[in-house]
């Protein structure tokens, strides 16, 4: 395992004020993912999962704390560079797929590689290979409406890993999904980042999905501390 983390957290803060009190959700929590693993953030809805993946990707600013990726601290960036990392180094699974309608499969997956500069030829071969890699070949051409729902998390992974990012953040990746293509949704996301080499931190409440990590962890009173199966 290299020494130097793909992504370190460190001391990150973040509240919420509501109404005349505040809501303390991450209060000095730490994390840190090394090249090539996967690694799990499990617990309830509402204990700072998303909180935490949200300023890992720089798309929210915590109240403090660093963010390094390969070893560059981010928050202290320009809302430009900061936006030029996520884009180049950041890779994202919602819950929800967030495709583009009107957009063929592959088109989805195209786009943001021509966003970062690739041409269109070389766009679209990448995307016809990711698609392939997750089972798609067939549905390339179809545009969202006519895909199922696991068929369209799947795009959304090939599109995540695409620009091939440094660190790819799931949040609840099968969170919308029946428990069968559930489990098929996140094996395809298991062997795809394997494939390419991608780190990822997984948040999820499906306990079922800790069988396939490296590490899992689980954020308690605002910090990060290793899982315990009860």
């Amino acid at each position: 395992m290299s020494k130097q983390p793909i992504l370190s957290v460190r001391n990150l803060h973040r509240s919420f004020q509501s109404g005349d009190s505040t809501l303390h959700v991450l209060a000095g929590a730490e994390i840190d993912i090394y090249p090539g693993e996967m690694v799990g953030l499990v617990g309830p809805s509402g204990s700072g999962k998303s909180t935490l993946l949200h300023a890992a990707g720089l798309l929210e600013k915590p109240n403090a704390g660093e963010v390094y990726i390969d070893g560059k601290e981010c928050l202290s960036l320009s809302d430009n560079k900061r936006t030029a990392v996520r884009r180049n180094q950041i890779g994202v699974v919602y819950q929800f797929h967030h495709l583009l309608r009107e957009f063929t499969a592959l088109d989805n997956v195209a786009l943001p590689q021509m966003i970062a500069g690739k041409s269109q030829s070389a766009a679209r071969a990448e995307a016809e290979r990711l698609l392939g890699i997750m089972g798609l070949s067939e549905r390339m051409h179809h545009q969202p409406s006519q895909m199922s729902g696991g068929e369209q998390q799947r795009v959304a992974i090939a599109r995540a890993i695409a620009n091939k990012p440094k660190i790819l953040l799931a949040d609840e990746p099968t969170g919308n999904l029946d428990p069968n293509t559930s489990g098929n949704v996140f094996q395809s996301l298991f062997d795809m980042t394997r494939l390419e080499g991608v780190s990822a931190l997984v948040a999820t409440h499906n306990m079922s999905l800790v069988a396939y990590m490296d590490r899992v962890f689980t954020v308690k009173d605002g910090v990060v501390i290793p899982y315990t199966p009860k």
